[in-house]
């Protein structure tokens, strides 16, 4: 391959490259891949769609086998682009717990942990 990654990838139509864009992205980038929407209440307060996940973030699981369940997340694979949501748990076989990732486009944020005061700044001036 002549090239490990272009940003100019992202403007293609071809769906090989869409997927060599988000595969071969470096970690600053794929940090933005981390978004999630935002419930209703937290649209109208902080008149944004939606926001990165964070460690710590109060989120509910809209998709997939563990649809509807709530927890906090407890940890990020921004690698993986994966996020791990706490009280989401698999039982082996064995007995052992396995802790199943989720994308988080499939996630739904619910309680944002706001201990960073410039997380999200709101887009529209107060009148």
């Amino acid at each position: 391959m002549k090239q490990e990654w272009s940003p100019s990838w992202k403007k293609s139509t071809q769906v090989r490259k869409q997927r060599k864009y988000r595969a071969k992205a470096p970690m600053h980038v794929k940090r933005a891949f981390l978004g999630s929407h935002l419930s209703k209440e937290l649209r109208q307060k902080y008149h944004t769609r939606s926001a990165t996940v964070r460690v710590g973030d109060k989120v509910k699981i809209m998709r997939g086998q563990f649809k509807g369940k709530s927890g906090k997340v407890t940890r990020i694979d921004t690698k993986m682009t994966k996020v791990y949501v706490d009280g989401v748990e698999l039982l082996k076989k064995d007995g052992a717990k396995a802790f199943p990732s989720t994308d988080p486009s499939n996630l739904l944020i619910t309680e944002l942990k706001m201990d960073d005061k410039t997380r999200l700044k709101t887009k529209r001036k107060e009148q």
